[in-house]
């Protein structure tokens, strides 16, 4: 899975151009051209990497930075600054707040590559941990995968919540991380009741949850996050807006769904792209 970066330019030709670069280098790219939106951008999608400018026609780059650091969710983003300042106070600023790194108007491309490369490699090795959920994630994930390759017996329960993101539309994004900590919560807890001091918890992405366990706990985990699930579900609405889903009075309202898997080992997974593949294809609807 390419890592993202979050580009915030409000100049046309600079945010084309540095997306066009970016991607070329195997990069997803996103562009915000507007503090405020790359404020709403983040509250569904994380990205690996901000390069952000100061100077916006909304709030400067200074505020969008504040805001991102004080939310647990957005605080371990690495921030790359780009703008035009150049004086050693404006630079101490930006580093005071929490970016990594601060690269100075007109740059040199080859230069801010190399810097996001150094950037996105130390996080990487960093990130092992979800920011939300603190479960095993990134690097740690990959390196319990890689292990699984060559090892039988195993059997990976995986758990997709779907929805999130028009979830977090209609009721904010503190609402969306409550409902990812609650099924972390409930995932972790039936895995450790279940599979015992050998199971291991993760997350693929941002809301994609797995268990690995033999194949006996992995069926008793699957019926009961199963029956949990579904009883948690009517928690994460209002009174009133679960009521209304479901008497289907309201149909605006954003349903949240889950997706459920099982995969057993097989020695067809050649590599961890291919056994994430696998995990991915499992998920079929459950509710």
């Amino acid at each position: 899975m390419p890592q993202q970066i979050l580009i915030v330019e409000d100049e046309p030709n600079t945010a084309e151009m540095l997306a066009s670069y970016f991607q070329i280098q195997g990069y997803e790219v996103s562009v915000c051209g507007w503090g405020k939106e790359a404020l709403n951008f983040v509250q569904h999608t994380l990205p690996d990497l901000i390069i952000l400018d100061i100077r916006l026609p909304d709030v400067d780059g200074y505020e969008v930075c504040r805001q991102l650091r004080s939310h647990r969710r957005t605080a371990h983003i690495p921030i790359l600054f780009l703008t035009e300042k150049r004086e050693r106070i404006d630079r101490l600023a930006g580093l005071e707040l929490g970016a990594v790194d601060y690269v100075t108007k007109p740059f040199d491309i080859q230069e801010l590559r190399l810097r996001v490369r150094n950037i996105l490699r130390r996080a990487q090795m960093q990130s092992v941990a979800h920011p939300v959920t603190e479960l095993p994630f990134a690097s740690l994930v990959e390196d319990h995968l890689h292990g699984l390759l060559g090892a039988r017996g195993w059997v990976i329960t995986a758990l997709a919540l779907d929805g999130l993101e028009g979830f977090a539309d209609a009721y904010g994004f503190v609402a969306r991380d409550d409902v990812l900590r609650a099924v972390a919560l409930m995932v972790r807890h039936v895995a450790d009741e279940e599979g015992g001091k050998e199971t291991f918890v993760g997350q693929l992405d941002d809301s994609t949850f797995f268990i690995v366990t033999g194949p006996e706990p992995a069926r008793r985990i699957r019926e009961r996050l199963t029956a949990r699930l579904q009883e948690a579900l009517a928690l994460f609405y209002p009174r009133e807006d679960w009521d209304a889903i479901r008497q289907g009075t309201r149909t605006a309202i954003p349903r949240l769904s889950i997706r459920m898997g099982t995969l057993p080992a097989s020695g067809s997974y050649s590599s961890v792209g291919k056994l994430r593949e696998a995990i991915y294809s499992s998920l079929q609807p459950l509710m």
